[in-house]
């Protein structure tokens, strides 16, 4: 079990959303918070509210500046301490055909969602495994194991930082370090980032995402995937013809055209 009390917690993306939720679940649980978000008011606004129910520190940043999240983790190991559960919750997306994309926005995706996880984990990671504990929580999505029109590189950032986290997971493992890796695979979250999504499946609640997450890295779950159905995806996609399959998910469960009502933020 990975108890909350007394450690040093940093979740990016922590000023709204489920990032926010999950921080004031770790205050709750005695937790020392550490928040990192792009958003400067969002953060201010989000620290006030989190005085009154515990130890909680911000940073304003941009996560895909390396040399600047450096800065940032020196500074944070010098006015709090030593991080001990990191959870990479930031990302973003941009709902387009793949031809319509910038290449801007695709590095852009690509830098927040799968390549900053990474830098961040080499950052933080050496020190959990000096001290034998720690543990790193990646929330992925189920875009990560489920391709989608309009999604293709968001999927694509999704993908490399699911096969990433469980790779960890088995280095860690493997190495006998002490330091647990959790990923996790929503699908759609009624945050505002995916505003406008229909679908068949019902949209996640934020709250009850976040207290789930809560719940995996205290239980040192190797997976969560939202809802239970996800987690059989992989096993259909071997089972049946690519034809057979993208009739079904496409057709009949309609998820192929879930995003045609997207309205970015």
């Amino acid at each position: 079990m990975t108890n909350f009390s007394s450690k040093i917690v940093l979740i990016t993306g922590g000023a709204s959303g489920i990032g926010k939720i999950m921080g004031r679940e770790i205050l709750q649980k005695g937790g020392k918070l550490v928040i990192w978000d792009i958003n400067k008011l969002s953060l201010q606004q989000t620290l006030k509210e989190f005085e009154v129910i515990g130890e909680a520190y911000g940073y304003t940043l941009d996560i895909t500046n390396t040399n600047w999240v450096r800065e940032i983790a020196e500074q944070v190991e010098l006015e709090i301490g030593a991080v001990d559960i990191l959870i990479n919750n930031a990302g973003m997306v941009f709902g387009d055909y793949f031809h319509e994309n910038s290449s801007e926005s695709i590095e852009k995706v690509m830098k927040v969602n799968a390549i900053a996880p990474m830098q961040l984990a080499l950052i933080f990671l050496p020190g959990m495994i000096k001290r034998k504990q720690g543990h790193i929580c990646n929330i992925t999505s189920s875009a990560g194991l489920v391709s989608n029109p309009k999604l293709a590189v968001y999927a694509a950032s999704k993908w490399a930082a699911t096969g990433w986290s469980d790779s960890l997971r088995l280095e860690m493992k493997q190495l006998k370090t002490g330091v647990g890796i959790t990923t996790v695979t929503p699908y759609y979250i009624n945050t505002g980032m995916f505003d406008g999504v229909k679908s068949t499946i019902p949209i996640l609640d934020q709250d009850k995402v976040a207290k789930k997450v809560i719940k995996a890295i205290e239980r040192n779950r190797i997976y969560l995937s939202m809802p239970w159905s996800i987690r059989f995806v992989r096993f259909f996609q071997g089972l049946f013809p690519i034809w057979f399959y993208d009739w079904f998910v496409g057709k009949v469960i309609g998820v192929y055209k879930t995003m045609d009502e997207f309205k970015a933020r």
